[in-house]
């Protein structure tokens, strides 16, 4: 895997400039979008993984701190509006993408705010490169994709991936696990508390993200856990006890049970800051002011 330079621009999702990094993977140059808002030293803003990841979810994160922040949020590659291509989504994939993108486009030592799964590629890099982040913030950190928390063996969920990345059968299934009704059903299940705001435009706006060519490959990989980037949650504690870099753990006061159960775990070891809000698995884009407000001294204090 190698990098290439900045380009041009698209759309944007959070009221900032948007940036084209292209990165080769498996022979193939996948363009990754971000989006920069705001002056001043750079906070880096990554997204959970998710059938509807995309950068604009942490989008009113991002404006809020853009007052003190060069807040820079990346859509993960596969998700949002970067390359969806069918290549082999796993953690050595986004390991890389991680420490290429953090080392070719920002001004290191940067801050962090990672959300869900972000949390643990976010550790992994500040423990092989702890030169590259200064502070780190988690929010609603998870290790666990959704169907191996709910306890489906491993030969199961790769059936399920493949099927999924198959031509006809995938395209089938994950047309139906992206009905604008399922995606509310989910959301008001485990990632929203509030099921007021998830109004008729918001899932219009979530469900058009799902309906990109190739969207399926990288989401299939996230839901069978084939992006967990650690096996348990004693090497996910481990990440953080081997951290040199201060960190603060936003707990989801409402996330499901085994969720929160992780979250809760890291509250026990020391140096370790934590601050538990209302919310679930989507406060970081449900709460963004009860997070900024627990936050911003954080990562502004030196």
């Amino acid at each position: 895997m190698s990098t290439n330079v900045l380009s041009a621009s698209s759309k944007s999702e959070i009221g900032g400039v948007v940036g084209e990094y292209f990165w080769k993977c498996e022979n193939q140059q996948l363009r990754i979008a971000y989006e920069i808002l705001g002056k001043g030293s750079q906070l880096l803003l990554l997204p959970a993984f998710s059938t509807v990841s995309m950068r604009s979810e942490m989008g009113e994160i991002g404006k809020l701190l853009s007052a003190h922040f060069q807040v820079v949020a990346v859509d993960w590659p596969g998700f949002g509006q970067s390359s969806r291509f069918g290549v082999n989504y796993g953690p050595a994939l986004y390991q890389q993408f991680l420490e290429d993108f953090v080392t070719s486009i920002l001004d290191t030592p940067v801050a962090v705010v990672a959300a869900g799964h972000s949390a643990g590629y976010v550790l992994q890099l500040a423990n092989q490169l702890p030169s590259v982040f200064s502070r780190i913030v988690l929010v609603a950190p998870t290790w666990r994709g959704p169907l191996r928390v709910m306890g489906v063996n491993q030969q199961v969920r790769g059936m399920v991936k493949d099927l999924v990345r198959s031509p006809f059968i995938g395209q089938f299934l994950y047309k139906l696990n992206t009905l604008p009704s399922f995606l509310k059903f989910m959301y008001r299940r485990h990632v929203y508390v509030d099921g007021a705001k998830l109004t008729p435009d918001f899932i219009q706006y979530k469900w058009r993200n799902t309906q990109q060519s190739g969207a399926r490959y990288a989401p299939a990989a996230f839901v069978t856990g084939t992006l967990d980037p650690v096996d348990n949650q004693a090497d996910f504690l481990t990440l953080v006890q081997g951290l040199s870099i201060p960190l603060k753990v936003v707990i989801g006061e409402s996330s499901p049970s085994k969720s929160r159960a992780d979250m809760d775990a890291m509250k026990t070891l020391s140096g370790v800051e934590t601050v538990v809000l209302p919310g679930s698995l989507g406060m970081h884009e449900e709460y963004p002011q009860a997070v900024v407000d627990a936050v911003q001294d954080f990562l502004l204090s030196t």
